[in-house]
């Protein structure tokens, strides 16, 4: 196959890739009912003057589905986190027992769940554009080489097939997450 073709798929497929790299990064924001070490990844608490991140000053686990258990490295951090967690302002409500703070995850509602869906799907959507628009440059780049038609239409064909393949792709993860919400 020509140099320059073999470049325009290798780019082609890179952006593609790209694509479903960010879809499963924004599916992992959306919140599926599950308690999760990273739903405090943003709460910054105040430890001696510098406001850093909980991560750094405590260990975050999940015993359980529904609860987060926050274990600080040092026991006078305790106020401060839990400080900081109301601040957060995320809906969670902290107990602290003297040892160790825990967070029970309140569940999701079902109109919730349907919202949360929609939004799974329109970041799907989001992804398919992008594959659709990678697809759109790489035939525009083909049909710029300096090469036969044949060669020409089996490019395209490629391009396609490799189109299919991550938009079906997408629709699998896609599928995934929608379960994964929708399991109460």
């Amino acid at each position: 196959m020509n140099e320059e073709i073999e470049f325009i798929l290798d780019t082609t497929k890179e952006a593609m890739t790209s694509a479903i790299a960010h879809l499963e990064k924004e599916l992992r924001a959306i919140r599926a009912g599950k308690a999760t070490p990273a739903m405090l990844a943003n709460v910054m608490v105040d430890y001696y003057g510098s406001q850093t991140p909980l991560g750094q000053v405590a260990n975050v686990t999940t015993p359980d589905p529904r609860t987060i258990a926050i274990q600080p490295w040092e026991k006078n951090m305790l106020q401060p986190i839990e400080k900081a967690i109301m601040i957060a302002n995320l809906g969670f409500n902290p107990m602290n027992n003297g040892d160790i703070i825990m967070i029970n995850v309140p569940p999701l509602t079902e109109e919730r769940r349907i919202g949360l869906a929609k939004q799974a799907k329109a970041e799907a959507e989001h992804a398919k554009v992008g594959i659709r628009n990678a697809r759109k440059d790489a035939n525009t780049d083909i049909k710029k080489t300096d090469i036969s038609d044949d060669l020409k239409k089996d490019s395209e064909a490629e391009v396609q097939k490799l189109t299919d393949s991550f938009v079906k792709i997408i629709e699998e993860t896609l599928s995934v997450k929608e379960k994964e919400i929708m399991t109460v």
